[in-house]
């Protein structure tokens, strides 16, 4: 059976019946962004205070930022999804529980798909951050202490902004897993990239150019973020202490 190729399936109607094939994996796209910066922003921010978190001498805040690490590291991203798109309004109380499920969507499965990829991502930007704390030498938090800094100012002024410029590389992997990471989104009822193209593979029968449009789209979209980050780590480098990869193979 010979398949029938048909390029030019994109400008046609979509099944809305508004849209045309194209504008549908753009507004897909559009929703993979939005819940990629949206997760990128809570991993960012939770990631980082945990990493620095598991590098502080006190023991009890230690264990309990590798017990959140463990956990959220080892659970594979479908399953921690699932837990908070059908578990947790079930064992809310009843008033918070009925209020997520009368959310209408997209946002009923944006905002579970955005907590459950922010979360699980901040255990990976947890451990590169402690990494990248730990790398550095001992006499750079102990110059802080000479100076008279407290061990918040410390971190904030002295080992952060280092260790940042050390796993900019892991960073700019993780910012690509992260995108690539919202198609498991559509399990759970976002309309996403990966999902708009399922959706115009279903109807048109269309699936190589579904599929090829939709895979292009991903390449172009984590190239402009490879180049980004490349351009963020040479602007940030401090000179004599670590530059950005050559040729971009620390990527």
């Amino acid at each position: 059976m010979n398949y029938n190729w048909n390029w030019g399936i994109f400008w046609e109607m979509s099944a809305d019946g508004r849209h045309t094939w194209f504008m549908t994996l753009i507004m897909g796209l559009g929703w993979t962004l939005a819940t990629a910066f949206c997760a990128g922003v809570i991993a960012l921010i939770l990631g980082s205070f945990i990493g620095v978190v598991r590098t502080m001498p006190v023991r009890w805040a230690v264990r309990l930022g590798n017990a959140y690490v463990e956990l959220f590291r080892n659970i594979p991203l479908l399953v921690q999804l699932f837990i908070w798109f059908f578990v947790l309004p079930e064992v809310l109380p009843d008033s918070l529980g009925d209020a997520i499920k009368a959310m209408n969507p997209p946002w009923a499965s944006f905002v579970p798909a955005v907590l459950g990829l922010g979360l699980f991502t901040a255990a990976r930007v947890a451990e590169q951050v402690r990494a990248g704390i730990q790398a550095l030498a001992r006499g750079q938090g102990m110059a802080g202490t000479a100076l008279g800094l407290t061990l918040a100012q410390t971190y904030r002024s002295v080992l952060l902004p280092m260790a940042f410029r050390i796993i900019m590389p892991p960073l700019t992997s993780e910012t690509m897993n992260l995108i690539k990471n919202t198609s498991v989104a559509l399990t759970i009822g976002l309309i996403e990239l990966t999902a708009a193209a399922r959706s115009m593979q279903e109807f048109t029968f269309q699936v190589f150019e579904a599929f090829t449009a939709a895979t292009v789209i991903y390449i172009v979209v984590n190239l402009i973020v490879v180049n980004l980050m490349r351009w963020l780590e040479r602007r940030i480098a401090v000179p004599g202490f670590i530059g950005p990869a050559v040729g971009g193979g620390g990527h």
